[in-house]
């Protein structure tokens, strides 16, 4: 037997699964878009499929149920964030990058509303992720640990569990944007403040760390 067949056969697994990824993208950005525009009656089978152009069948194969359509949502908008903080440039050392980070990820949940009403303010009234889907939401998160991780080896942050730090920062971050997504601030000026802030309650030093931009 030739490697011939292997190779066609890799070949097509490759472009079965390329338009497979790409479908179920689309599937998800109809389902999002239905979420923020109409409101969570509208996530229902049949309408997601008559917007997307297929058929009920498609969607219950690849999610399962609705409650399966809304954990993907949930998961896929926490990837997104991974991307975006992700793509933030390196900077000269860890503490630049850390302040960096903080208007990357208020930039993320502005540009992303329908998923971030449905990460963080319930959007789709009973869905509750499973532990398996917390667990793999707060991992796409770990950039800022990470990050955290480094300015404690650097000597920038004081000697502690980063995700103490990561949960404390992003917790000071989803308070400022959840009063900025309800009209109770008008700009980023808070949200800058209180995350500066929840950081400088880390520093070992404050004269050591560069300003935070």
């Amino acid at each position: 037997m030739t490697s011939a067949p292997l190779g066609l056969q890799g070949a097509y697994l490759l472009g079965e699964r390329a338009t497979h990824d790409e479908l179920r993208a689309r599937l998800l950005d109809v389902a999002v878009n239905l979420l923020e525009s109409d409101g969570p009656e509208s996530l229902t089978m049949r309408r997601i499929a008559a917007e997307a152009g297929c058929t009920t069948t498609v969607i219950y194969t690849m999610f399962g149920n609705r409650e399966g359509l809304a954990e993907a949502l949930y998961l896929e908008g926490f990837e997104r964030f991974r991307r975006f903080l992700e793509a933030v440039p390196s900077r000269r050392n860890p503490f630049e990058l850390l302040a960096a980070l903080g208007p990357a990820y208020r930039q993320a949940c502005l540009a992303e509303p329908g998923y971030y009403s449905l990460m963080f303010e319930r959007a789709i009234p009973g869905f509750e992720p499973s532990e398996r889907a917390r667990t793999l939401a707060r991992a796409a998160l770990n950039i800022l640990d990470r990050v955290i991780a480094d300015c404690i080896s650097a000597g920038y942050l004081i000697p502690t569990q980063p995700r103490k730090i990561a949960d404390a920062l992003w917790a000071a971050a989803q308070g400022a944007i959840s009063l900025e997504r309800a009209g109770h601030l008008r700009d980023d000026s808070t949200y800058t403040a209180v995350t500066t802030a929840t950081i400088c309650c880390y520093l070992v030093d404050k004269d050591l760390a560069p300003p935070v931009q």
